[in-house]
């Protein structure tokens, strides 16, 4: 359902940069004339060359098969069934979308949302919630296999049914309330735009987008888990020390009971706009080094401090720009063809809401490469800056070997260009040791961790 509502979502972002001139000085008169002495400087000495015993592919292999046997096949088993669910996910909803449009369930839900009012502006929110619950129910079987028993299944999941049941329910308010508000807005400038529709609903979309960007941070996230700021110590010094450094606007640190959901580790930098926060799972502290935490976290400070929620935005505004020009494109086809079977004939008439779903669904399976090359492009960035940051080529090897319980380590290059929003996990520790080998001879990595070779 993510993907439904997120891809009606899409907002121009501008950026403007601003360029500031320093005050000219006043030139001192000039000094007496004088006989200058000229010399070559000498020449500065060479940085001493790596230490030759260390391969970064070596090493790269050595821990690699630290995970094997039955961990690894788990983990290939686990990600390569997403292949797949992408592909069932898809025709699925195509197929739900199909139903409720032949069956003529959606042209009487319009006709009941006219029975209650002659307002035509009110009669799309009333539309919409009742397509949301029917919509959920019907979907509700593929989403209890997807994230509850598929999880069991391959031990990536603490919670009992009622608990993630629970998730479920919150989840699903916060998309009826949303999705509710943004599609009713996007219906008002369909009537009041005609053939332009698709740009102010592009508009309202992303701008909605940029909102969420703001407040999930603050009100949303502590919704499913509970934020509490983490102990005083070392670790959290060294952590905030690494945000002043690189100028993010926090003095706290935040932890939060993602084990109550599973084990998995991560982190976050989010917000914009004075709700900056940084943020990590409980899972992150109690199951990794310090090493591994300051990697996590300097690879999250990448995002913010190389505006990829900005470049991001961007790009897949573009592509949800051509999405929106296809919707409007592939919607009028459609509806000449079947809108008398449908009873669906305008653009404005929310009873069409499934004819765009399905278009939306087609056209981001299709683009599924592209918009997967754009966020691990911005990953792979921020892999970077966090070694830099942090220094800790080590400690975010064993990071991404722990994400490695539910990715695939080693995919081949078709894979991992199609299937991988995040560099894959061989990727990401042959960079982490390529980038050692090039600071073998700094004091710190002297002084860290021996590499397996």
């Amino acid at each position: 359902m993510r993907t439904i509502w997120g891809g009606v979502c899409a907002l121009l972002l501008v950026c403007v940069a601003v360029w500031t001139a320093g005050s000219v000085r006043a030139q001192p008169a000039p000094a007496p004339t004088t006989n200058v002495q000229v010399e070559s400087l000498t020449p500065a000495s060479r940085p001493a060359a790596p230490v030759a015993n260390f391969d970064a592919l070596k090493a790269t292999n050595a821990y690699l098969a630290t995970l094997k046997g039955e961990a690894r096949r788990k983990s290939d088993s686990y990600f390569e069934g997403g292949y797949w669910l992408q592909l069932v996910d898809t025709l699925y909803a195509i197929a739900l979308a199909a139903l409720l449009l032949w069956s003529k369930i959606s042209a009487r839900i319009r006709n009941f949302a006219q029975s209650r009012t002659r307002s035509r502006f009110w009669q799309v929110p009333i539309y919409v919630v009742v397509f949301l619950f029917v919509y959920t129910i019907a979907s509700l079987p593929l989403s209890i296999y997807e994230g509850f028993v598929r999880e069991h299944a391959y031990g990536l999941s603490n919670m009992t049914f009622l608990q993630w049941l629970g998730d479920f329910g919150k989840d699903f308010a916060i998309t009826l309330v949303f999705g509710t508000i943004v599609l009713t807005l996007i219906y008002a400038a369909v009537r009041a735009a005609g053939r332009t529709w698709w740009l102010w609903g592009w508009g309202i979309a992303m701008a909605f987008f940029l909102v969420l960007i703001v407040i999930a941070p603050v009100f949303l996230a502590p919704i499913f888990n509970d934020y509490y700021p983490l102990k005083e110590g070392p670790v959290k010094a060294e952590i905030l020390s690494l945000a002043r450094s690189n100028g993010i606007p926090v003095n706290n640190v935040y932890e939060f009971n993602a084990s109550r959901q599973s084990k998995r580790v991560s982190a976050n930098v989010s917000g914009f706009m004075g709700t900056t926060r940084i943020s990590m799972t409980d899972n992150l502290i109690n199951r990794s080094t310090p090493r591994e935490v300051y990697a996590v976290l300097g690879h999250e400070m990448g995002h913010y401090v190389l505006d990829h929620n900005a470049i991001g935005l961007t790009w897949i505004g573009l592509v949800f720009l051509f999405a929106f020009a296809f919707v409007n494109w592939a919607y009028r086809v459609l509806t000449r063809i079947f809108g008398g079977s449908w009873d669906v004939r305008e653009i404005a008439d929310p009873a069409g809401l499934p004819i765009a779903m399905i278009l939306i669904i087609f056209f981001l399976f299709i683009a599924t490469p592209v918009t997967n090359t754009m966020t691990r492009t911005l990953e792979a960035q921020a892999d970077i800056f966090g070694l830099n940051t942090s220094r800790q080529p080590d400690g975010f090897a064993l990071a991404a070997l722990k994400l490695a319980e539910y990715r695939k380590l080693e995919p081949s290059p078709l894979e991992e260009f199609v299937f991988y929003d995040h560099p894959s996990g061989r990727s990401r520790i042959f960079m982490s040791m390529r980038w050692k080998a090039e600071h073998l001879n700094d004091a710190d990595i002297k002084a860290g961790p021996v590499s397996p070779q």
